[in-house]
């Protein structure tokens, strides 16, 4: 690794040295991982799919596009940011996934699913269009081709027929849960059909005892083998939507897959290589389980055991202790996740009440419309997946569910800033995009006590769809009071002041309730209100507030565009008053990637940045009163 700065590097070395450089960027990535966190399996499976693409293809000229991205630690190392893949998701440091921003290198920027083979298509027809010449290559894993947006491109890219546009296929059989559905069913019939594997096995060794064939017999082997594989192994589905099928090949076997990428690179169409990989490969921890190893923190490497244990239950954990709780009362309480078994808190559910539990794979838009045909045959559908994600899926948000007020219940986990994974994981968005919608109950507890009082509250409602969102992580663990009843659209007043109203929703009420604390030693006496929800929003209770003359500042960890706050400012404006409020939550702009509290102090969310702004703004607005 030591010989390697720059992709060109790779060409240099013999097979003997490609082999020992998958060996070290392994121990390297491992190594990096282990202190910093990150996606470890998956980049471990695509290391010699990494070595190899860059040993065969000229990148940056040639385009090599990662879908998801969290594959593609390997390639980063091989673009000459070897020395900086030690600050790995760290503050100030590397992303965890391609970055445009980042390097010449990372063609496109992903973080989301199965959006790079219309990227690709994209960019190869852009590339015949301006005249130019050059490859366009995307790795996708097979968790991927669950997603329909992979088979739009798919079905485009076979239309177009575009030459040297080649889609690698990385196939380890997971995604982040392990994949379900037909298409994966298909792709194992593929990766193991023992009639395919044992006739190819015989044929090469029946050619090999034929004498005077000499190099005749390799071109020989070739065709025979094609020839078997088109009558024993299911290859008709991408050879019908117009892609050449080449596959399975071993993914760990640098030799062929060099030599398969040089030798088919140049065939017209557009190109499948279908290589089979082991997630973790190289780790035995990862090899043996795979879905703790997709995204972790810091961890030992002698042990593969975690080196934060918290005893906090996580947010995520509170909502599957619940369902399991919901589906033992109710036989129409359904769960629905989108490859986020684990993430989401669901695998007890799926254990107890497996015929009530559905994964469908990286399909969003489909687990919504799912959950809207489950509520229309009067179930009580749950989904839950990450706000981040659920962007994928607004329009059935909105035309499926909302439009029909079909009582879907939604459940937001990993709202907020989440950390080291950065902006294309950050849940910067849903309070905006879900106020927006007609019918909907949005609301966001401030502790885990008050999490499941609106988990109740979700599985009672059936006047249309009604959506909860709570961050990453631990729950704050110190709650206010023992909540059993919330009224939907009612807040509630922490603590009275006179001089400025802080209205908080979610992971804000706690920290709004510490600057207050911070401007009480200033001489301000802060009134402190939990909003609870963003739509229906207590109007009673804020207008209160307007007409009794204090400044209201909101506090959101959500962006400021859309906002809480501005149905605060709307409400406002509405009935006609000329009262100040002032909002604070995420800039308008994609936060970067850091430790949580980081990030927080970036943007102005810590409690002594909060108490900060809000003396500030009084100050510059005459408001403030020196003690």
């Amino acid at each position: 690794m030591d010989k390697i700065n720059s992709a060109g590097d790779l060409k240099k070395l013999s097979d003997y040295e490609l082999n020992v450089l998958a060996k070290e960027l392994r121990d390297y990535i491992i190594e990096v991982v282990s202190k910093r966190g990150g996606h470890l399996a998956s980049s471990l499976g695509a290391v010699e799919i990494a070595i190899a693409l860059h040993y065969v293809f000229d990148s940056p000229r040639d385009k090599i596009i990662w879908d998801v991205g969290h594959q593609a630690y390997a390639h980063k190392i091989l673009t000459g940011r070897k020395d900086r893949f030690k600050t790995l998701r760290s503050y100030g440091g590397i992303s965890g996934f391609p970055s445009i921003f980042e390097s010449e290198h990372d063609i496109f920027g992903v973080g989301h699913a199965s959006t790079t083979i219309s990227a690709a298509l994209g960019i190869a027809t852009g590339r015949d269009i301006k005249g130019d010449d050059y490859y366009v290559v995307s790795v996708v894993g097979d968790g991927a081709l669950t997603a329909g947006m992979s088979f739009e491109g798919i079905n485009q890219a076979g239309h177009l027929k575009k030459d040297k546009f080649i889609i690698i296929l990385n196939d380890n059989e997971m995604s982040i849960s392990q994949n379900v559905g037909a298409l994966s069913k298909y792709l194992t019939k593929i990766t193991a059909n023992k009639v395919y594997l044992q006739m190819k096995a015989d044929v090469w060794e029946l050619l090999g005892r034929v004498p005077n064939l000499g190099g005749k017999a390799q071109k020989l082997a070739k065709r025979i083998k094609e020839s078997i594989k088109n009558l024993v192994v299911p290859t008709i589905l991408f050879e019908d939507l117009g892609f050449r099928y080449i596959g399975p090949l071993d993914g760990h076997n640098l030799n062929e897959l060099i030599t398969t990428l040089r030798e088919t690179k140049d065939i017209p169409g557009p190109i499948l290589i279908h290589a089979v990989t082991k997630k973790g490969k190289g780790y035995q921890y990862a090899e043996r389980n795979s879905e703790k190893f997709h995204g972790v923190g810091s961890f030992y490497k002698t042990t593969g055991n975690s080196k934060s244990v918290s005893k906090k239950k996580k947010y995520s954990q509170i909502f599957g202790d619940k369902m399991i709780e919901f589906a033992r009362r109710d036989s129409k309480v359904i769960a629905i996740t989108a490859a986020m078994k684990d993430g989401t808190g669901l695998s007890r559910f799926a254990e107890e009440f497996a015929d009530r539990f559905f994964d469908v794979g990286i399909a969003e838009q489909h687990a919504v419309t799912f959950a809207a045909g489950l509520a229309r045959a009067g179930m009580k559908p749950f989904v839950a997946i990450y706000s981040t994600f659920l962007q994928r899926s607004y329009d059935q948000v909105i035309h499926d569910v909302a439009l029909q007020k079909l009582p879907v219940r939604f459940v937001l986990d990993r709202a907020g800033l989440v950390g080291e994974d950065g902006p294309t994981h950050h849940g910067a968005f849903d309070l905006s995009y879900l106020r927006l919608v007609p019918n909907v109950v949005l609301m966001s507890p401030k502790d885990e006590v008050e999490l499941v009082s609106m988990l109740e509250l979700q599985l009672e409602y059936n006047d249309g769809p009604i959506a909860v969102r709570f961050p990453r992580g631990g729950v704050v663990g110190e709650v206010i009071a023992q909540e059993t009843n919330i009224e939907i659209g009612r807040g509630e007043v922490l603590k009275e002041g006179c001089d400025l109203a802080i209205i908080a929703i979610g992971t804000m009420v706690y920290p709004a309730l510490e600057s207050s604390r911070l401007l009480a030693e200033e001489g301000l006496n802060a009134s402190v209100i939990n909003a609870r929800f963003v739509k229906p929003i207590d109007e009673e209770l804020i207008l209160s507030l307007a007409e009794n003359g204090i400044p209201i500042f909101t506090a959101e960890e959500n962006t400021v565009v859309g906002g809480f706050g501005d149905a605060v400012l709307e409400l406002i404006a509405k009935n006609g008053l000329n009262h100040p409020v002032y909002r604070i939550g995420l800039p308008d702009r994609f936060v970067t990637h850091g430790k949580r509290n980081e990030l927080l102090e970036e943007v102005g969310l810590s409690p002594v940045k909060m108490a900060d702004f809000i003396t500030n703004t009084l100050k510059g607005h005459g408001s403030y009163r020196e003690s």
